[in-house]
Parts: C-alpha cells; sequence; structure tokens
C-alpha cells in the first residue's frame, strides 16, 4: 500500500493500523534547531485522544507519543523525527462478526477490491485510530511554526453537528475549551449535547462541520497552478477519514454571489494593503494575502451504529450487520484537532517552500 506521505519539504509518513502494536509518524524535512520535547507533543494530542467523554469513542489510549530519533539535547537535528504511540485498548474480539461482511460507509468494501485484504480489526489503516500520528507531526509543526512565524495562529472549532449549526453573532473563542465540542457558542453546545446524547442512546451517528483559522500567515504562501496554498490545504483536509467536503472562504456559497460582492475590496492602510471583506478566505490565485485563512470541512455520519443495516458478504450473499464496539456518535468532535495538525503542516510546508526559492516577498507596495 504507497501514498502514505503528505507534503513537499517537510514530509510526514503515517504509519500503523487501529489494532496493531503501535503507529506513528516519520517526518523529514524538520528544520533544525526546534526546540521540542514529548510533553509539547503530547499536549496535542490529549486534545484529540479517545475517551474523553461521553460523546467519543469509549476506547482508553493514553496516546503517549515517544520521540525515537532526531533530537539532540531537545532541539531537531534536521534528521527525520521518528514518532511512536503505542496502543494499549484494543478488543479486536469485538470485531470477529465482521470478519466476512462488509460495513456500510465504510472502507471496507473498497479496500477487499482493491487489495483483496482488509484488516477487519476497527478498519487497519482506515481507521481513524491512524489521525494520532498526524496530530503528532502537527505538534511538530507548530513548533517550528513558532520558531520561524511565530505570528501564526491556527484555532480550530466545530460549527455545526447534523443540521444544528451555531449562532455566528454570539461567537465567543474563549468558549472553544470550554465544552466537549470545541464550539464557540455555549447555547449551541448545550443544544448539540442533548441531541447527541439521544442519538447515541438510539445507536445511531451524525456528521459535522469543522472550521480551522489561521491568523498571522505571512502573504506569498503557495504557487500559481499546481503548487496552490488552497490546493494543499484542501488535499490535506480532504485525506482526513470521513471527510466529504472542503471548503476555503467563502466555499460553495461563492457561487450564490454576485461579483460586486465577492470580490474584497482592497485599500491602503499604514502597515500594507488592507481588505474590505474575506471571501477569498485569504488565498488569491493560490497565493496567501497576509488576511485569516479559513477552512471548512464536513465530516460524514460515523458508518460503525449499532442500528441493523443490510450488506453482503464477500462471498455475494445479501445479510444484514450491527457493528459492535465503542465508536463516536460524532467522529467530527475528534476531528477538530486533527484539523488544527493538517493546517499546521502544509502551513511550515509552504512557509519552508516560499523561502527556498523566493526567500523574502519581492513586490513592494507603497
Amino acid at each position: 500500500m504507497s501514498m502514505n506521505t503528505f507534503g513537499h519539504l517537510f514530509r510526514v509518513t503515517t504509519w500503523g493500523e487501529s489494532h496493531g502494536p503501535a503507529l506513528g509518524a516519520t517526518v523529514d524535512g524538520c528544520p533544525p534547531g526546534v526546540e521540542i520535547d514529548e510533553a509539547t507533543l503530547q499536549h496535542w494530542l490529549d486534545r484529540r485522544k479517545p475517551g474523553q467523554n461521553k460523546f467519543t469513542t469509549q476506547r482508553r489510549e493514553p496516546d503517549e507519543v515517544r520521540i525515537l530519533s532526531g533530537l539532540f539535547e531537545g532541539r531537531t537535528t534536521g534528521t527525520p523525527v521518528q514518532l511512536m504511540i503505542e496502543n494499549t485498548d484494543q478488543r479486536s474480539k469485538d470485531y470477529g462478526d465482521i470478519a466476512e461482511k462488509f460495513r456500510p460507509g465504510h472502507a471496507d468494501i473498497t479496500y477487499w477490491q482493491k487489495y483483496g485484504i482488509r484488516d477487519y480489526r476497527g478498519g487497519g489503516r482506515s481507521s481513524a485510530r491512524e489521525t494520532a500520528a498526524r496530530v503528532a507531526a502537527g505538534g511538530l509543526a507548530r513548533a517550528a511554526l513558532a520558531t520561524l512565524a511565530p505570528q501564526i495562529e491556527i484555532t480550530g472549532y466545530m460549527v455545526q453537528v447534523g443540521p444544528h449549526g451555531i449562532d455566528r453573532s454570539a461567537m465567543d473563542m474563549t468558549e472553544i475549551e470550554n465544552n466537549p465540542f470545541w464550539c464557540p457558542d455555549a447555547k449551541a453546545a448545550e443544544g448539540w449535547a442533548d441531541y447527541l446524547d439521544g442519538l447515541r442512546k438510539a445507536g445511531d451517528s451524525v456528521g459535522a462541520v469543522i472550521e480551522v483559522i489561521a491568523r498571522g500567515v505571512p502573504s506569498g504562501l503557495g504557487a500559481p497552478i499546481y503548487g496552490k496554498l488552497d490546493t494543499d490545504l484542501a488535499a490535506a483536509a480532504m485525506s482526513i477519514n470521513a471527510v466529504k467536503a472542503v471548503e476555503i472562504g467563502e466555499g460553495m456559497a461563492s457561487a450564490a454571489l454576485r461579483g460586486s460582492e465577492n470580490a474584497d475590496e482592497i485599500a491602503m492602510g499604514p502597515d500594507g494593503p488592507v481588505y474590505s471583506s474575506n471571501h477569498a478566505g485569504g488565498i488569491l490565485g493560490g497565493i496567501s494575502t497576509g488576511q485569516d485563512i479559513v477552512l471548512r470541512f464536513a465530516v460524514k455520519p460515523t458508518s460503525s451504529i449499532l442500528t441493523e443495516r443490510r450488506t453482503i458478504t464477500k462471498s455475494g450473499e445479501d445479510t444484514t450487520i450491527i457493528t459492535k464496539g465503542r465508536h463516536d456518535p460524532c467522529v467530527g468532535i475528534r476531528a477538530v484537532p486533527v484539523g488544527e495538525a493538517m493546517v499546521a503542516c502544509v502551513l511550515l510546508d509552504h512557509l519552508l517552500l516560499h523561502r527556498g526559492q523566493v526567500g523574502e516577498n519581492q513586490g513592494q507596495i507603497g
């Protein structure tokens, strides 16, 4: 199975399976001299780990990360950084009944059709468990960004659960850490709790929409045509398990706007160009403008549910299936720190590419 690596200069290869002994990431291209330790990475993994509340899977994994290489006296050396997270709470017996069946909505059937083999124990590589490795790599990317571009801030949060969205006029970013949904609207979070509790008890699930904002990104990151910053951001978000749609800025809603409404007007400010709005999401022609970068992605409902569904077996026989085990009623909740991690990796990658090709921005205004 190939294609387990993403990035250009900051390259991340993830490895491992949901029910294997461990999983992790090999990070190549991290600049030397970045201060990092396991405790720093652990902070980000603790935000993603399962079993923290009743709205996420009750699999109990400490997700303790170990740094096995690429570090000397607390700083990166410029050589590959090997990150490892042991699996400690696998219950492979929960999946014995589905060894011959395909779970609707899962990658079981396509993995089998392509490779002729699949790990039915939690989905193997297709499991969202793989994203723990991305969060660890994202923590390393954040540390490098803190050294190279300390003004960059990356914040993710949920804006919709099922049909229930937030009230954007009531957004308060200080609320994000105060509820289990990373929601900036306290009232919406209260409603989501009741809604998801009902779904969980009914053995069902629902999807969500996550938004990630990157502030302080300098202008000039990205390149025309095939090296667009938004191309790589969209690919990074779409690669996250269960993601089915990605938007930058106004996204799909821009199709309903007139050109006079959508084009962000420009004026000269004391420190350079200022924009009247940000429908572009901080990117024009694939290159960052210096405005906030706004990324939004939709996560489908968890496919492993206790509601009986029709399916087929590997031999082609019709049957039904109920997926036992410990699953998220809304997997989008734990996708928030994953989305942040992927944005951090892409921004660091493009910052390194920009420094290598251009150095400092060439076109001066004013």
